[in-house]
């Protein structure tokens, strides 16, 4: 994602100012367009351009926009019913950026966009495909597709998801390879030794809320997660960026190794399914509030099965919680962070869904939540540091 875009010109348009209430775009690419000069096309510096000029100006050096961005320009000056526009954002726009004008453009012009679908078009190359059809998997908007299919340049890659996954395999073939187990590694006797899982008798280790995400119950446990992570992660890196969603992801892991603490006191957690319910539960949630606008193919059938996947892993921990135990007292780990992932998803991760590019600090319901899950943390820092010894909980031993 690029850089944010400065703020409009003082004075604007009453079109403009009542698109003010509307989020800010950020920038995706920066590299100008063509060379502007504001004298002229505002010899009088009133901050306006006339849509007069803003037409002659597209359809001179329209050959040089992309057919979807020029699409939206002229939708702009279509919608534009005041015969001017701030100059401030024709340079935005024509700097490739988008701007509220642009958000305005979306909201008032689409009816005027006559252009075929980006899925009728023909001739694509294997990565226009591949870049089309994550468009489709993940944005309600056929011009915000557009906008993205022209913008995505693959720079950075999703690396954040990919990268994660690498090293969550790589610590479950080493553990593999020195419990000698790959099926139910839970059982075996050693498993708690590892300093990576979180243990409730070694909570005051900072790292483990988050470290416990590279181990996993065995490979039934670790395969899933890796699926839906792939699957469904890899995609909305592409279109959110990196940023936002290890965002979700790391906020759903610690959620959920928190809950654990709040709620199960004496279990211990392993698993990535914090983070892994967190993007998946956001991304079904984002369908279902934007059924309409959704063109991913069989969305109610692949829906149907992503919702068995989280109900068949959910089911497996809550089996093996009330397991007994290869390591009596301590019983097995605990199920209560695919919920502490889910709770996550459904708050924080459907705000950062819905709002493509939009400024997260301009949505009231951001704050509302980031707030009330910062008001879960310090309560379950709280419950960390005083519940245990004022409920005279009995833990099962350090391993």
């Amino acid at each position: 994602m690029g850089d944010r875009l400065p703020e409009p010109h003082a004075s604007s348009s009453p079109a403009v100012a009542a698109s003010s209430e509307a989020e800010e775009i950020e920038v995706l690419d920066s590299e100008d367009v063509l060379p502007m000069a504001a004298e002229d096309f505002d010899p009088d510096n009133t901050g306006y351009i006339s849509t007069e000029k803003f037409r002659s100006l597209l359809q001179r050096h329209g050959s040089e926009l992309d057919p979807h961005k020029l699409e939206v320009l002229l939708a702009l000056a279509d919608s534009n019913s005041e015969g001017r526009i701030c100059y401030q954002d024709f340079v935005n726009l024509m700097s490739n950026k988008r701007s509220n004008s642009f958000r305005q453009a979306i909201l008032q012009g689409n009816r005027r966009l006559c252009s075929k679908a980006l899925l009728e078009e023909t001739g694509l190359s294997l990565s226009q495909r591949l870049i089309r059809h994550v468009a489709y998997e993940t944005l309600p908007r056929e011009i915000d597709r557009k906008w993205y299919y022209d913008s995505y340049t693959c720079c950075p890659p999703p690396w954040f998801m990919i990268t994660i996954t690498i090293v969550e395999v790589a610590f479950f073939l080493y553990n593999g390879v020195v419990l000698d187990r790959f099926v139910l590694q839970v059982t075996h006797p050693l498993y708690l030794k590892n300093t990576l899982l979180y243990h409730p008798q070694l909570r005051a280790q900072a790292w483990r809320y988050l470290t416990y995400i590279f181990m996993h119950a065995g490979i039934e446990h670790l395969g899933l997660n890796v699926v839906l992570q792939l699957l469904v992660g890899v995609p909305l890196e592409m279109v959110h960026g990196a940023a936002r969603i290890s965002f979700v992801y790391v906020a759903g892991v610690v959620a959920g190794s928190l809950a654990v603490s709040v709620a199960d006191m004496t279990a211990p957690v392993v698993g990535s399914s914090g983070g892994v319910y967190a993007l998946v539960s956001a991304h079904l949630a984002n369908i279902v509030m934007n059924w309409s606008g959704m063109k991913c193919q069989f969305k109610l059938l692949r829906m149907a099965v992503a919702l068995i996947c989280m109900s068949f892993e959910f089911g497996r921990a809550v089996w093996l919680r009330f397991h007994p135990s290869a390591y009596p007292p301590c019983p097995h780990p605990s199920f209560m962070a695919h919920l502490g992932g889910v709770m996550v998803g459904i708050t924080l991760g459907v705000i950062i869904l819905r709002n493509y590019e939009q400024r997260l600090q301009d949505q009231t319901l951001w704050w509302i939540f980031l707030s009330i899950y910062v008001i879960f943390v310090l309560f379950a820092i709280f419950w960390n540091i005083f519940a245990y010894s004022l409920l005279d909980l009995k833990l099962p031993p350090p391993p």
